[in-house]
């Protein structure tokens, strides 16, 4: 028992190193980085500027016959992740996304994915199947749900 109260101050206090406190949520709407493009200011819109999203609403991958809405997480935050099995990166990050998804959904933050360009409804299924996720997907093969963002979503 002491050895994990000391391997968890060690930890606090290597975690407390490396903030420095000067993050982009303490700085405000912008930080800034080097990108592979040059761009080193991003400048994120306030909330009141960025618009809402359409209808936004579709069947459910693992189950045609049901539509998944967003309407159907009234006064939750909703994470939406924009995937594809066939996408490197999405197929790195669904663990992580899972893991985030299950510390929080208890605290009333919903997750939906958006399956896009998959025309084959079993991969997906299968590669949403084979890595345990378990909030929903709408199934978009044509990105026709991807319409109702009306070119306000994040990239």
């Amino acid at each position: 028992m002491k050895w994990r109260v000391v391997i968890a101050c060690a930890a606090l206090v290597v975690l407390a190193g490396c903030s420095t406190g000067d993050d982009a949520v303490a700085q405000g709407g912008t930080f800034e980085f080097v990108s592979p493009g040059g761009k080193t200011d991003i400048f994120y819109d306030p909330p009141e500027s960025r618009g809402r999203p359409g209808q936004l609403a579709g069947p459910s991958l693992m189950d045609p016959a049901k539509t998944v809405s967003l309407e159907d997480f009234a006064g939750k935050v909703v994470v939406i992740n924009v995937w594809g099995q066939w996408c490197g990166p999405c197929r790195t990050e669904i663990g992580q996304l899972q893991k985030v998804y299950d510390a929080t959904k208890a605290d009333g933050v919903a997750f939906l994915g958006i399956d896009v360009r998959d025309n084959n409804r079993d991969a997906a299924r299968d590669f949403v199947t084979d890595r345990k996720i378990t909030f929903p997907s709408i199934y978009d093969p044509s990105m026709r749900t991807m319409i109702a963002f009306g070119g306000k979503y994040p990239t």
